[in-house]
């Protein structure tokens, strides 16, 4: 299903795009609903696409040797999951896992790339709200290396 322009325009996520940016990603994005346990993406795969949640929660984990995988960070509704599209060899460097009922705006990364390549202006934009996510996953993860060097069992 398509992604209406309403939804794009009220995400605070994409608040600093131009309304006719916003409708590019628009043209390129598609809705799709997932249930609970859906693995999105696991380490080291094709990082082809990137989701905007709409609604539902999406984690983010990574492969720990011996104990499996550790959450991260949860990802709700308005947040972006995945950045690993924007750089090469475009693999992601961590896993997603839908944890509740999710929607979520799905974006083409190969078509959005050629878009920001397009309009310098909507890449830059991009590679901010990318930063942004970049950071808050780096901050979420530091807590978490935190707490397990606290509680190490």
């Amino acid at each position: 299903m398509t992604i209406p322009m309403t939804e794009l325009d009220a995400l605070p996520l994409l608040a600093r795009l131009s309304h006719t940016q916003r409708a590019a990603i628009a043209g390129v994005s598609r809705i799709e609903t997932y249930d609970q346990g859906v693995r999105l993406f696991d380490e080291g795969g094709l990082a082809d696409q990137c989701w905007v949640v709409l609604s539902g929660c999406v984690t983010i984990d990574t492969a720990v040797p011996r104990n499996g995988r550790m959450v991260l960070q949860s990802i709700g509704a308005g947040e972006l999951v995945g950045w690993s599209w924007l750089v090469p060899p475009y693999r992601w460097h961590f896993g997603a896992t839908v944890v509740t009922p999710t929607r979520a705006a799905v974006v083409d990364t190969a078509a959005l790339r050629r878009l920001a390549d397009d309009d310098p202006a909507l890449g830059y934009q991009l590679s901010l709200i990318l930063l942004d996510a970049l950071l808050n996953r780096l901050q979420a993860t530091r807590i978490r290396l935190l707490d397990l060097y606290r509680n190490p069992s």
